[in-house]
């Protein structure tokens, strides 16, 4: 059974202030009862309690739409890591299934850059209240997308891509919560376990990351994509 929220604070005591003075009223107007006049003062209390209520749910909702943070993609290979870097959001591979190299890039030169620590979201600007539209790259066909994210609820992140303006498709990402955060009561998002070593890689140059764990470059997003001169990581993608 779902746990009932408790009603606001400021609702319970306009509740018990209007009974406690419509009871002293009682005692002034001789043609109501207390009894009677006790039952207006619950039935009005009750409105004023619903209505409290109502703004204490509708109180989240002004809060401003935040992407940033780590989300876990719909196949759960790979997580990307978002940041707000000079009001546009980019995003970075923070985690993957296993290790991988940018094979399908158009670019030659990028044919054998690892995928971890790999932008994919290049500046999206906010267009709406809870949208932001930019470019999304796609390792996995070489493409370069217009797309869009939004937020359906603060664990869900809506990720949508056009090709070619008319070629369109979504998928859902899941916030990832750290198993160990402290005071973390959601439930653990599963993680596929990574696969036995098959020998090594097909790339000729060495991943910078060998393992599935998160490369600690990659915590500042915006340190990584704009520390050095340039910006290399939009080599080719376009």
């Amino acid at each position: 059974m779902r746990n009932q929220q408790p009603f606001h604070p400021l609702a319970v005591q306009t509740f018990a202030a209007a009974i406690s003075g419509f009871q002293r009223v009682a005692f002034i107007v001789p043609k109501f009862s207390p009894g009677r006049l006790t039952v207006i003062a619950a039935t009005l209390a009750a409105a004023l309690v619903i209505a409290a209520a109502a703004l204490a749910q509708q109180a989240p909702a002004d809060t401003p739409a935040d992407p940033t943070g780590e989300w876990l993609v719909d196949k759960k290979i790979a997580r990307i890591k978002i940041a707000n870097c000079d009001n546009k959001m980019w995003g970075v591979v923070n985690w993957e299934a296993e290790p991988g190299v940018d094979r399908k890039n158009p670019d030659p030169n990028l044919r054998t850059r690892p995928t971890l620590g790999m932008p994919i979201l290049l500046g999206m600007t906010q267009s709406k209240p809870n949208q932001w539209d930019g470019q999304i790259y796609n390792s996995e066909d070489g493409h370069t997308y217009s797309a869009s994210i939004t937020l359906k609820d603060p664990t869900t992140l809506r990720v949508q891509g056009c090709f070619l303006g008319f070629l369109c498709g979504g998928e859902n990402w899941t916030r990832y919560v750290p198993p160990d955060m402290p005071g973390n009561t959601e439930a653990k998002i599963p993680l596929p376990k990574s696969p036995p070593a098959r020998g090594p890689a097909p790339n000729t140059r060495k991943p910078a990351t060998t393992s599935n764990q998160p490369d600690p470059t990659a915590d500042d997003v915006c340190l990584r994509l704009f520390g050095g001169p340039g910006l290399p990581h939009q080599g080719g993608l376009k």
